[in-house]
């Protein structure tokens, strides 16, 4: 096996892998969060995704402590299940707060209907009757059209016609693979590989790697059914509105490359075997993410403006 200045090739490309992808998973939540704050709303997120896949962090995360497979796995699942913590609270604190607010306007017009005459009361109803359900939503995007053009670039729906989103999600994703190399050279450069050989792993049969390994595969499963809410509600409002894309495009390639840092780590077939949990959770939400791709184009407003136009 090839060495190169102390530690094998495997090992360095691993390392690169596994930056990159702390990389993507560090700048993931900028995007929706961003977006949720601009529109002083989380809507757009479907809450059991959130929830599942918190929950599928933290066993990977006790998965990956019982199991001691790649070093980066373990600092990848801490660093999600403390992100998927930040994201909740804010998704909680918007939802909490508009749903306030939602009770308090019903109250004031309710109260200010039944001292109005039957004609006032009337145009009252018809105009507060695009509040409610998806409506809520279009009519947030109308009042807040006036926001900087930040939050279109970000979410990818940015039409003004010098823009172009696809450009600036591409610049995005190849600075997150620049940054992620440069930080696993400067890691290599202070040290931090020049640490010890890992500590012993318990063996396939030990009851502490079966239990590590149901964690992992409890892990898989939560990461392939945390997108299916997702889908459904983007699917039923005919829209993926509120959803950041950048958001979903970092979550692509860091799922990418932690797969591919724990392939590079060893070929072994024992060590591959023992990592197919991780493996199956990582690289299967890809293709969930690729449905959530498609939505975003199906759903677009370029797109139904066409199709609305036609009929």
């Amino acid at each position: 096996m090839a060495v190169i200045h102390g530690i094998s090739v495997n090992e360095a490309l691993s390392g690169i892998f596994g930056s990159i992808s702390l990389t993507s998973w560090i700048c993931l939540l900028i995007p929706q969060l961003l977006t949720n704050y601009r529109a002083q709303s989380a809507e757009g997120l479907s809450m059991p995704f959130l929830l599942i896949w918190l929950f599928g962090d933290i066993a990977n995360l006790c998965g990956a402590l019982v199991t001691g497979i790649a070093p980066t796995a373990t600092a990848l699942a801490a660093y999600f299940s403390f992100s998927d913590l930040v994201l909740i609270s804010q998704c909680l604190y918007y939802n909490t707060l508009n749903a306030r607010r939602a009770r308090q306007r019903t109250t004031s017009s309710a109260t200010d209907a039944s001292e109005d005459e039957p004609l006032l009361r009337r145009r009252r109803a018809s105009s507060g009757a695009a509040l409610p359900g998806s409506q809520r939503r279009n009519s947030t995007r109308h009042e807040e059209s006036g926001f900087d053009p930040i939050r279109r670039v970000v979410t990818g729906e940015d039409e003004t016609p010098d823009s172009n989103p696809a450009l600036h999600n591409s610049l995005s994703i190849a600075a997150v693979y620049i940054v992620g190399t440069l930080g696993w050279f400067v890691s290599y450069k202070a040290g931090a590989w020049d640490a010890p050989e890992s500590p012993d792993v318990p063996s396939a049969k030990s009851t502490v790697a079966i239990i590590g390994m149901t964690l992992g595969y409890l892990s898989a499963v939560c990461y392939l059914c945390a997108r299916i809410p997702q889908i459904i509600k983007n699917y039923r409002e005919k829209s993926c509105e509120g959803l950041a894309l950048l958001f979903f495009l970092l979550s692509l390639t860091g799922n990418l490359t932690y797969g591919a840092s724990v392939f590079s780590y060893s070929q072994n077939a024992d060590d591959i075997i023992k990592a197919i949990p991780w493996l199956i959770g990582s690289l299967g939400t890809m293709v969930e993410d690729c449905i959530i791709f498609y939505q975003f184009s199906l759903y677009s407003p370029k797109r139904e403006s066409k199709t609305s136009g036609t009929v």
